[in-house]
């Protein structure tokens, strides 16, 4: 590691809020990772007391990314992937799944948390055919993140955008849907969106949810099938639709899930 990039992993660090819990630790923690601190930890345990079914849907939402990718490059011919809302890395991450089918596949992921910056070389890396590359940006900002994707994306060619358990933050349902349409007016023909979020499908974990944004953590807000639906309008949805992470495309890895599980997705294309 060179002297630059030591100091910006280590300001980067310096940024990290272990004061309140954070989502993207949060999940990670669901999915057995240890990029998380006591924090989130004590708000992971704490939601799953009165939500116990939260890391069975965290699992059905990584194995959806999983299937959703594979489908994309294997079937769809894709090759570029542009992940917005990385969070931390796991096992199985976009690039790997993509450039695993097609090895000269290009990835930019973005993501603005500090943790997840400090993580980024982990997620930096790449077959010698593709590339992978790091967007420090926000989802508000829909503008900067098509123009800084552009130095590693071909927007001439069809570009999976993929909005992971991310729109969720933002609280306004007219803005996110503006903010997706804004990131889809900017992919060609031929582009898809990947998207999903949890649902308010689960009284249990609407009271989950209300805990957890009341511990001073950045909002998450559930949604009904419906509203997740309509972040799609416009698309041509591949089947099943909009639906549970675990009924879309089920594969061997999602046997052991139930049918349903109260994270929501779909696929589209855009023509």
């Amino acid at each position: 590691m060179t002297d630059e990039a030591a100091d910006s992993t280590q300001e980067a660090f310096a940024k990290i809020d272990t004061s309140v819990p954070q989502s993207a630790r949060i999940w990670n923690y669901w999915l057995g990772g240890k990029d998380n601190y006591e924090v989130d930890r004590v708000a992971g345990d704490a939601f799953r007391e009165i939500f116990p079914g939260i890391e069975t849907g965290a699992r059905a939402a990584r194995y959806f990314l999983a299937r959703a990718v594979r489908h994309l490059a294997a079937e769809e011919g894709i090759r570029q992937f542009l992940d917005i809302g990385t969070g931390l890395p796991n096992v199985d991450n976009t690039h790997q799944i993509a450039q695993r089918v097609a090895p000269d596949s290009r990835i930019v992921y973005v993501d603005n948390d500090p943790l997840v910056l400090a993580h980024a070389r982990a997620l930096l890396t790449s077959t010698p055919e593709g590339v992978t590359n790091y967007v420090d940006a926000d989802l508000r900002d829909p503008g900067t993140i098509l123009r800084e994707a552009a130095r590693t994306l071909d927007f001439d060619r069809p570009v999976a955008l993929m909005l992971m358990g991310i729109l969720g933050h933002i609280e306004d349902d007219d803005e996110a849907s503006s903010i997706v349409r804004q990131l889809v007016a900017g992919l060609p023909s031929g582009s898809f969106l990947v998207q999903y979020d949890s649902t308010n499908t689960s009284e249990a974990y609407v009271t989950a949810i209300r805990q957890y944004n009341e511990g001073g953590s950045i909002p998450y807000i559930l949604r009904s099938p419906e509203q997740i639906a309509r972040f799609f309008d416009g698309l041509e949805l591949l089947e099943p639709g909009v639906t549970s992470c675990s009924r879309w495309r089920p594969d061997t890895a999602a046997l052991d899930l139930p049918a349903e599980v109260h994270q929501y997705g779909g696929v589209a294309l855009k023509r």
